[in-house]
């Protein structure tokens, strides 16, 4: 009899080079027609999920795996498999979700189930404020939820629920949902190893949609049963990442030489930074509110110039640089160094004490952690004024607020900043010389390669011949993106000892990370990217290279090549809008959708053979999940795959 197990994650990877990107799933998005069928089924998951090592969360390509046996197994159709795949997962999560109190656990309910007409409930970014009226099970969910202890959140779907599980609010998820939205949450939730249950609706029409009611209440009354951490999770490395820059900690760990310029502690300024300083929480904050019953309006301005009326000039490029440090940011860079630290010196900061763990990591590591984010954000501050783009975190750029030399010097204060960080000691901060050599080396070849990248990014876009090949695309991604991984994964294991012989596998594994990445984020740029300053097809109209573009014009013919190059040049008339309609139409054509996914699978596939390689477990494992985190593919349906006819470069 089959275990229903997964293979093992080499097996796994081999089988990722080849696997479908799964961009049009919506033919595996069934669910059993009657409630005697989603019983059975349901009774077969759990049985299956028991059986499944409880060590590590699993991938949603690993219970893919598990799923498509199990239904293989059953004689079950391929169309049931995105619900028995959420069921599975429900399942593993259920001894480890009862083990945290109900007051830590969020409850999210979908706004699709109240009734389409009538519903006097109103919206904001967040979600749906429930008035609780009675007229649908929303509000019978709701209370008994609250009567439990749970933070209640009516939103569907919604971006901010992992910020507040890393802003520490909760530490686990039980939710209501179709399966489309199902498969958009599945990843990066369960991957950091937050324990999550879910209950699919029956149907995906956003229109007074029903739900195996007895199933939603019981998964709500899932009794707390307090046990040990089984599984492992790297939540608590990433709210110690995003915890750098609260006021406290950020003051503490990058004493400000100034005072931030401020003598009156009541002056805007002092009250923006107080809001700023907790980014970690970012946009959370509203949405805490809402989730304690409670509605105000969040307020999250970005310092401005009458802000500094009265304030020292000497001390305002400080202030400047440190609410635009505090603010927003996934804090990615960070968390990379510090779960490096740890991975080097045992990986016990995702095990069953983790938040006692990380907070015992010293603050020589949270320093060089800060450094690597701080040198991040003086990059986006000149790109802002490079690229010309007019907000960065939904606020306007620096640029925009003091205009461009002012930027120009708090982008370059920040990187000063950067390098002080890791040039000096502090008391009980103590790193030997040839750390500290070795630390700053690494981020200066990193500071030097992003340079080059973005000059020759810079000098492809205002020369006039805007001809590019994929190859010299490839090039430039490898300057731009990936350095910035390598020096925050070296900087977490050179903190923990030597790591020379470290040092090239974290270079493949970064130069082929950041390619992918980079591709991936071309492809947003096509279909939007709401947490950023995207919009859709932006790359055309700013004339920068990208990868698609080359692949382009790699396989369009002589005519439609000269219509793309039209479109780009500067005296072109024609509108936005109408432009990037016609580059959609050829790069679709020219199938650089498909060509650019192939290639993400190609390097991805590179990255992991470099993790696969590794002695060191734990840190294989975060090898692994910032390939599976880091490289979401976006969904975006395109025609027939073309074969590709170049070479991605050997990293």
């Amino acid at each position: 009899m089959s275990t229903g197990l997964p293979p093992t994650r080499t097996e796994s990877n081999r089988n990722r080079a080849t696997r479908n990107n799964r961009r049009n799933t919506s033919h595996l998005k069934d669910v059993p027609e009657t409630l005697a069928m989603r019983e059975s089924l349901r009774d077969r998951c759990r049985e299956v999920a028991d059986r499944l090592d409880h060590d590590n969360p699993l991938t949603k390509d690993e219970m893919e795996q598990v799923a498509r046996r199990m239904l293989e197994e059953a004689d079950l159709p391929e169309g049931l498999l995105g619900w028995t795949m959420v069921n599975i997962s429900s399942a593993f999560w259920r001894n480890q979700l009862s083990a945290v109190p109900p007051e830590r656990r969020l409850f999210l309910l979908p706004h699709c189930l109240k009734h389409a007409e009538g519903c006097p409930a109103d919206y904001d970014q967040f979600g749906m404020n429930c008035k609780q009226c009675g007229a649908c099970s929303i509000a019978d969910f709701r209370s008994v939820a609250e009567e439990m202890g749970y933070r209640v959140l009516v939103a569907e779907g919604s971006p901010v629920v992992l910020k507040i599980i890393v802003g520490g609010y909760v530490d686990a998820v039980v939710g209501v949902a179709c399966l489309n939205v199902l498969e958009k949450a599945i990843d990066k939730v369960l991957l950091a190893g937050i324990p999550c249950m879910a209950v699919p609706l029956l149907s995906s029409d956003c229109r007074n949609t029903k739900v195996d009611e007895s199933w939603v209440e019981e998964m709500i009354r899932t009794p707390y049963v307090p046990a040990a951490t089984q599984t492992r999770s790297y939540v608590h490395l990433m709210r110690a990442a995003g915890g750098l820059f609260g006021r406290e900690s950020l003051h503490r760990l990058a004493p400000p030489m100034r005072g931030i310029g401020l003598p009156d502690p009541e002056s805007p300024l002092i009250a923006a930074s107080r809001r700023t300083s907790l980014s970690v929480e970012g946009g959370v904050e509203g949405a805490v509110e809402r989730l304690n019953g409670e509605v105000a309006e969040h307020v999250d301005d970005a310092i401005r110039p009458e802000h500094l009326e009265g304030v020292d000039p000497i001390a305002a490029t400080e202030a400047i640089a440190y609410d635009f440090l505090a603010r927003g940011g996934k804090h990615s860079r960070p968390f990379i160094t510090l779960a490096a630290y740890d991975a080097m010196t045992g990986g016990d900061a995702t095990c069953g004490d983790g938040e006692a763990m990380t907070a015992a990591i010293p603050d020589a590591v949270r320093r060089a952690a800060l450094s690597i984010e701080t040198f991040h954000k003086a990059s986006l501050v000149h790109d802002d004024i490079e690229d010309n783009d007019a907000y960065r975190y939904g606020q306007p750029a620096v640029h925009h607020r003091f205009g461009v030399a002012s930027a120009i010097n708090v982008g370059d204060y920040l990187i000063g900043l950067g390098y002080r960080l890791l040039s000096r000691g502090m008391v009980g901060d103590e790193v030997d010389a040839s750390t500290r050599v070795d630390l700053l080396d690494s981020l200066a070849a990193a500071h030097v390669r992003l340079s080059e990248g973005q000059g020759a990014e810079l000098l492809w876009r205002d020369a006039k011949d805007r001809r590019l090949q994929p190859i010299d695309a490839l090039k430039i991604y490898a300057l731009k993106t990936s350095p910035a991984f390598e020096a925050a994964l070296y900087s977490g294991v050179r903190m923990a000892g030597d790591a020379e012989q470290l040092v090239e596998p974290i270079r493949k594994f970064s130069r082929n990370l950041g390619v992918a990445f980079q591709i991936i984020n071309d492809l947003n740029d096509w279909i939007g990217d709401d947490s950023n300053k995207l919009s859709a097809g932006a790359d055309v109209i700013a004339g920068r290279p990208t990868l698609l573009w080359a692949l382009a014009l790699q396989h369009l013919d002589t005519e439609d090549q000269e219509t793309l190059l039209q479109i780009a040049s500067d005296d072109c008339a024609i509108p936005a809008s109408e432009r990037l309609s016609i580059a959609g139409r050829l790069y679709r054509k020219a199938g650089v959708f498909d060509m650019s996914l192939q290639l993400v699978d190609k390097h991805q596939a590179r990255a992991e053979q470099v993790a696969d390689e590794l002695e060191s477990e734990p840190l294989r494992r975060l090898f692994y999940f910032l390939v599976d985190t880091v490289l979401e593919r976006p969904e975006m349906p395109t025609p027939n795959t073309i074969q590709l006819s170049i070479a991605a470069p050997v990293a």
